[in-house]
């Protein structure tokens, strides 16, 4: 079983593609992992990829599908996979497919967990995070014993620079313009699958499964 998670930043698609991950005994496979295991193991792919980060720039196109498929060529990804956070384009996606049907290989399913822009920023405005052990709270959802204290360390919690209002509305329009035609682009195959991501997490698990078991 071969998918890709789709949704915005803060949709929880993350999580999804963990829990998948476990259940089908497949690979969760996402950009970031790739970049930092090729560098860490000093792979000529690793060392181009560094070349531009180092600059702060973008990883090419060529290369990121280069470093993707190489991983996907693992024995691991041998009955499935699970992409999470690539394609981010629709070039990634078309180069994506093209790769793929050069080695007969072609993806199942776009999995699709859609929440709205309003309740994003609100979910991710809640977050706080201890800058000492990195436990992880929310205000509403998983509220700690004292407010704005760790309940492991007693450290005083903070709000990542990436969960600010400002950060997120401006990651959001990232997304609505580069992403989000994704879901047209595999709409278009009739590969997506959408799942309405306000659900409690172990509901929207189990409205995945159901989806993609069929």
């Amino acid at each position: 079983m071969k998918i890709i998670m789709l949704g915005a930043p803060g949709a929880g698609k993350g999580t999804q593609a963990k829990k998948l991950a476990d259940k089908f005994g497949i690979p969760h496979i996402s950009t970031g992992d790739i970049f930092r295991a090729n560098i860490k193991n000093g792979t000529d792919l690793g060392k181009k990829a560094k070349e531009y980060m180092d600059k702060g720039a973008l990883v090419p196109d060529e290369l990121t599908i280069d470093l993707v498929m190489d991983r996907l060529a693992q024995p691991d990804c041998e009955h499935g996979y699970i992409l999470d956070g690539f394609p981010r384009t629709i070039n990634q996606a078309e180069k994506l497919t093209e790769a793929l049907s050069t080695h007969g290989g072609e993806i199942d399913y776009a999995v699709n967990v859609d929440v709205p822009d309003a309740s994003i920023v609100h979910r991710m405005a809640g977050r706080r995070v201890c800058p000492a052990c990195g436990a992880s709270f929310h205000v509403e959802h998983i509220p700690p014993k004292k407010e704005g204290i760790c309940d492991r360390c007693g450290a005083e919690l903070i709000i990542r620079d990436d969960d600010k209002e400002e950060t997120v509305m401006h990651r959001l329009s990232v997304y609505h313009a580069q992403t989000s035609p994704l879901i047209e682009y595999y709409g278009a195959k009739n590969l997506v699958v959408d799942i309405d991501g306000t659900m409690p997490v172990d509901d929207v698990f189990n409205a995945i499964v159901e989806k993609v078991g069929e």
